[in-house]
């Protein structure tokens, strides 16, 4: 597709969600630029790294288990498309915690959306997983046999490579400096000036920044996430073939604690805490969070005595919380022809092609199937907005 003056659609922020709604825009037959501020590949913001969980298990938040009946069908596309695996289903493991009842909601919610599980009592976890340990009243666990790993570096080159196919544009290295609305947006970068009918903002952990830029104070906040990842004591113990990705809600206060097996390194398991120190995205390395390794240092000794103590590698993600860790799909309440797609909270990946695709249909003018509600800038209180 030659370049051109007015663009249907402009994407700004080229991480998985935008990438997949530049993707979705491109196949409506509109005329799209997708403009990315680093250089493509990149590990600054939230799509970077080899792999990220995938489940319908939600516990009580149904609407996300909906959706991923879709999302699943979306990545099995890929695939095809591609012609690689990206996806890899080792099922994922729902351990309980004694005083909740998360269990109990992720069963009824995976049986409800007819997705296939096994329920778990205390004695039959630890026969299963005797790598595991966890103590006998915690209330079991829930294996969602739809779960697993998505590749997550190769899964973005993807739908890069097949929205390029498709003829849309992908500008790297080229970071906003301004968005003007109007009937006619302008998108202003270090390089030169874009103009659109429509925009949508996938900026990931500058949302914050972007949308006060036009005139939102949407609750919104980066965390650090240290991504660790422990060697196992006896090789093969950890496979992905015989061992599951698994979480357990208020592992380490209140919050969630996640494992993936070895696939990204060698007898290598990924341990991780779902929360880290608030951060600048612009300053993301100027933070102490020694503490969030010595507590998962803990949590490793204690429940996962089959992996080393101590981390052999580490690195790190961004999350965008909101405070309810809903998204916000929506459009600019007084610019209908800016779309925001934030605050995705740890747990987006998973979700972007569905999420592409609505927030593409909002842009193009047509009505998404899936109920928005949840995802409205407005439940907001008036004070943040």
């Amino acid at each position: 597709m030659a370049e051109e003056t007015v663009y249907d659609v402009i994407v700004v922020g080229a991480g998985i969600v935008g990438s997949y709604t530049a993707y979705h825009a491109r196949r409506a037959g509109k005329s799209t630029c997708l403009i990315e501020q680093f250089p493509l590949p990149h590990t600054r913001g939230s799509s970077h790294g080899q792999s990220r969980t995938i489940r319908s298990a939600y516990g009580d938040k149904e609407y996300y288990t909906k959706m991923m009946t879709k999302a699943f069908q979306m990545w099995r596309q890929l695939e095809e498309l591609s012609n690689q695996t990206l996806f890899k289903q080792t099922g994922l493991l729902c351990i309980g915690q004694k005083g909740i009842n998360y269990i109990d909601e992720t069963a009824m919610c995976l049986q409800k959306n007819k997705t296939p599980f096994r329920r778990l009592s205390d004695e039959k976890l630890r026969d299963t997983y005797p790598m595991l340990s966890f103590s006998p009243d915690i209330g079991g666990a829930v294996l969602d046999l739809s779960g697993g790993l998505i590749l997550a570096g190769r899964a973005l080159t993807a739908i890069q490579n097949q929205y390029r196919n498709l003829g849309g544009l992908l500008k790297d290295g080229e970071k906003m400096m301004e968005i003007i609305p109007g009937k006619m947006i302008s998108v202003k970068t270090e390089a030169r000036l874009y103009r659109a009918k429509r925009v949508v903002l996938c900026v990931g952990p500058w949302a914050s920044k972007v949308l006060t830029s036009i005139g939102l104070d949407v609750p919104l906040q980066t965390q650090r996430v240290k991504v660790c990842y422990w060697k196992e004591k006896v090789k093969g113990t950890f496979s992905s073939r015989q061992f599951p990705v698994f979480s357990q809600m208020n592992a380490i206060g209140p919050y969630l604690v996640y494992g993936v097996p070895c696939e990204e390194y060698p007898e290598l398991v990924k341990v991780c805490l779902h929360y880290g120190p608030t951060v600048d995205p612009d300053s993301r390395d100027d933070v102490d969070d020694l503490w969030v390794e010595k507590a998962l240092q803990r949590y490793v000794r204690e429940h996962v005595p089959g992996l080393e103590p101590w981390p052999v590698i580490k690195e790190s993600c961004i999350y965008t919380n909101t405070p309810d860790e809903d998204y916000i799909l929506d459009r600019h309440p007084s610019c209908s022809n800016i779309v925001i797609g934030a605050g995705f909270s740890g747990h987006g990946f998973k979700l972007a092609p569905v999420v592409g695709e609505i927030l593409s249909k909002l842009a193009i003018g047509l009505t998404p199937e899936e109920d928005l509600s949840y995802f409205r800038l407005n439940r907001f209180t008036k004070s943040h907005l």
